[in-house]
């Protein structure tokens, strides 16, 4: 009887762990969803066929923060100030990106700083990101191609 209790106390524990983290992500997402202006945003580097990061963004007054999905951090991955943040394009997914996002989003090119960057979205949640760029505070300029 003894022989059993070690190996079911392990595997036991492996369980509460993977539970707890799993919880605790759950946790996370409806925190940080609970804010006016959060939505499923993916994130890439342009030009990389690979390298989709998963997550969530969210408007501030100056900036859209985003949050990796599988992280347990409240703080986001990236933040990406309104007035460095310029809308270049958008499209359909094509493949391979069709796998990876779903149907019915948008992948919109911007240059952030020096660098260029893609965002998968829903079709609502770019309007959104387009309003609330062209929507910038008085004296800054537009981010509109």
């Amino acid at each position: 009887m003894g022989d059993f209790l070690v190996p079911a106390a392990v595997i036991l524990g492996l369980v509460l762990v993977v539970v707890a983290l799993l919880g605790g992500l759950l946790v996370r997402r409806s925190i940080l969803s609970r804010g006016v202006g959060a939505f499923d945003c993916s994130l890439r580097s342009s030009g990389h066929a690979e390298g989709w990061s998963f997550g969530l963004a969210r408007y501030e007054q100056d900036r859209l923060d985003w949050f990796r999905l599988f992280a347990l951090s409240l703080r986001p991955s990236r933040s990406l100030t309104r007035s460095q943040l310029t809308i270049l394009d958008r499209r359909r997914p094509e493949s391979p990106d069709r796998g990876l996002l779903e149907a019915d989003w948008v992948l919109v090119r911007c240059t952030y700083e020096t660098a260029t960057l893609e965002l998968g979205m829903s079709e609502m949640a770019y309007n959104g990101l387009a309003t609330w760029l062209e929507s910038s505070p008085p004296g800054e300029h537009v981010n509109m191609a």
